[in-house]
C-alpha cells in the first residue's frame, strides 16, 4: 500500500479537495505534481506543506494546450513517467435550474471547456507518460476523474454543471475500455463536500442535504482522497467505473 516511487499529478491541487488528495498521496510516499490556474501563492504554500521530497507545481490550466504540452515535456524530463493522474480541476457557478436565461452561453462553454474538454486534454497530453509508467511497473497506471453525484441526480449548482459531470462519467467508461489494459480510468463521484464552496451555501440547506443522506453527514475532502488512495493501492482491478463517495445520497 506504499506509493514510494510513484509520480502523481493532481490538477487544481491547491483547492480544498485537491489539497487533501495531494496530502494523502504524498503522505504515502508519492512524488506529487500540482497544477494550478491562477493562484500561484496558494499552490506554492501547498507544495511546502506536503510531506516527503521532490514535489513540484506548474501553472498549467487544462484549457491551455500550449501550457499542457510544456508541462508534459517537463514531467518527461524530470520524472520520465506518470503513475497517477487526478483530474480534479473544475468550475461552476450557482444558477437556479429553472432560470434558463440566467445560465449564459458563456458559462455553459466555460464549464464544459474546463470540466470535460480540459480533463480529456489532460489525459491526452499525459497518455505517453502513463504508458511509460505501466511499462516500467508491469501494471496499469491510473487516471481518476473527479465527478459528482449531480451527474446522476441532475441536482447541482446549475444545469450545465450536472451535464458536464455526466459527460465526465461517460468519458470515463469510454476511455476505461479504450486505454485498457495499460491505463485504468475511474470516476470518483462525491456528493456535497464540506469546504470552500459550501461556506457560501445556506447552512439550513446543507442541513437538509445531510438529513437526506443515509449516512447522516456530508463528505469531507479526506473522504475523496481516501477513495483515490484505495484505487491506487487496493482497488487495482477496477476500470471504467463510477465510484460514489456520497454517503448514499441518491437513496435519500
Amino acid at each position: 500500500m506504499d506509493l514510494t516511487g510513484k509520480i502523481a499529478l493532481v490538477t487544481g491541487g491547491a483547492g480544498g479537495i485537491g489539497s487533501a488528495i495531494c496530502h494523502k498521496l504524498a503522505a504515502n510516499g508519492a512524488q506529487v505534481i500540482v497544477t494550478y490556474n491562477s493562484n500561484a501563492a496558494k499552490a506554492e504554500a501547498l507544495l511546502q506543506s506536503l510531506p516527503g521530497q521532490g514535489h513540484s507545481c506548474f501553472h498549467a490550466p487544462n484549457t491551455d494546450a500550449s501550457k499542457l504540452a510544456e508541462m508534459a515535456h517537463l514531467i518527461q524530463e524530470k520524472c520520465g513517467k506518470l503513475d497517477i493522474l487526478v483530474n480534479n480541476a473544475g468550475i461552476t457557478t450557482p444558477v437556479p435550474h429553472a432560470d434558463l436565461d440566467g445560465l449564459s452561453d458563456e458559462w455553459i462553454d466555460r464549464i464544459f471547456h474546463t470540466n470535460l474538454r480540459g480533463s480529456f486534454a489532460m489525459i491526452r497530453v499525459c497518455k505517453n507518460l502513463l504508458l511509460e509508467a505501466a511499462k516500467e511497473s508491469n501494471s496499469p497506471s491510473l487516471v481518476v476523474n473527479i465527478s459528482s453525484v449531480a451527474a446522476v441526480t441532475g441536482i447541482g449548482s446549475n444545469v450545465a454543471y450536472c451535464a458536464s459531470k455526466a459527460a465526465i462519467d461517460s468519458m470515463t467508461r469510454s476511455l476505461g475500455r479504450a486505454l485498457a489494459p495499460q491505463i485504468r480510468v475511474v470516476s470518483v463521484s462525491p456528493g456535497w463536500v464540506l469546504g470552500e464552496y459550501t461556506q457560501n451555501i445556506d447552512p439550513t440547506y446543507l442541513k437538509k442535504q445531510e438529513e437526506l443522506t443515509p449516512l447522516n453527514r456530508l463528505a469531507n475532502p479526506e473522504d475523496v482522497a481516501n477513495a483515490i488512495y484505495a484505487l491506487a493501492t487496493t482497488l487495482t482491478f477496477t476500470t471504467g467505473s463510477i465510484i460514489p463517495v456520497d454517503g448514499g445520497r441518491v437513496l435519500g
